[in-house]
């Protein structure tokens, strides 16, 4: 059997992100793995556009990845984007860059906005494929993004699901302005978060959940200080498994320090310094109330995510 080569690549909010994989048929092979802070989703909640700047720095990186996958050569490559470049008013224009630098896999290689249902499947499929056998279902796999976290129950499949409104950048830019943030600010951002916490546990039982996994850079950064790295570091963060009371302090400690010490910070990306503190609030939250419900006191961390569920779902 020949091998086939697949590029995934997932634009959010505040990062996009390439998979490389083949499969020769005895299971799939990463080939190479890159993520940068393009920030696409600046100011966008207010002004409803996709900015100048975040364009250019998204589309900057969008052809450096087409690059990497002529390198490869790659058979197949599949764009899944986050909703603002459907929504937005100049997202014909993103599109249309999108469009231009993967010319050569074809035309139909374009920001694809799936649906709530399908990205939480996708990450599910891509968090729980490499869980450990300690691992137990059912899973609670928790997507934290800038724009939007994603809550996905199941076991073998995904039973639950629901897509709130809170995210990294996205609460920063309405609460937590101050360097640190003060006590106000943090108090307003709980308001949404809890909200938003109310409304998931009206979609997803919260009580009927026996590991709690979280995804992408808020939470592996988290992983990263609790750990204590002097770098990031994937091998030791992906599926480290950490008590509450760790990851809680953690959060903490990043949440209270100023963008210059979180700067300091040897392990965190330049581009995450000034939201990381939002994103730790989210998980934070998050865990307490997964161990007040379903008594879990641990939370594992996966490098794998919806980017491992894109190359799958080509393969």
């Amino acid at each position: 059997m020949s091998e086939r080569r697949v590029a995934a690549i997932d634009c959010g909010t505040n990062s996009i992100r390439l998979l490389v994989a083949a499969d020769g048929g005895s299971g799939l092979t990463y080939l190479a793995r890159r993520s940068e802070i393009v920030r696409l989703g600046q100011g966008i909640d207010v002004s409803g556009r996709i900015a100048d700047a975040a364009m250019q720095r998204t589309l900057l990186v969008t052809r450096e990845y087409a690059q990497l996958c002529r390198e490869y050569d790659v058979d197949t490559v599949r764009f899944v984007a986050t909703s603002a470049s459907r929504d937005a008013a100049n997202a014909d224009e993103f599109t249309d860059g999108v469009r231009r630098a993967f010319a050569a896999f074809g035309d139909d290689v374009v920001p694809e906005v799936v649906s709530g249902l399908e990205e939480a499947a996708l990450s599910f499929a891509g968090a729980t494929a490499g869980l450990g056998a300690e691992a137990r279902a059912p899973y609670l796999v928790v997507d934290l993004g800038g724009g939007s976290t994603e809550l996905v129950r199941g076991s073998q499949d995904v039973e639950q699901s629901i897509s709130l409104d809170i995210g990294s950048v996205r609460l920063s830019e309405r609460h937590l302005r101050s360097d640190p943030p003060t006590q106000a600010e943090i108090d307003a951002a709980l308001v949404d978060i809890d909200a938003a916490l109310d409304e998931a546990e009206a979609a997803v039982d919260l009580s009927q959940v026996a590991t709690l996994v979280g995804l992408a850079g808020s939470i592996t950064t988290v992983t990263a200080h609790a750990l204590g790295l002097p770098a990031y570091d994937s091998s030791r963060i992906h599926g480290a498994c950490l008590t509450s009371e760790q990851v809680i302090g953690s959060c903490d400690a990043v949440l209270g320090a100023t963008r210059a010490e979180r700067g300091a910070m040897g392990f965190m990306h330049p581009g995450r310094v000034d939201v990381i503190g939002a994103g730790a609030l989210i998980w934070r939250t998050i865990v307490e109330r997964v161990r007040e419900r379903a008594g879990v006191t641990t939370c594992v961390t996966s490098e794998s995510d919806i980017l491992d569920g894109i190359a799958m779902s080509m393969l």
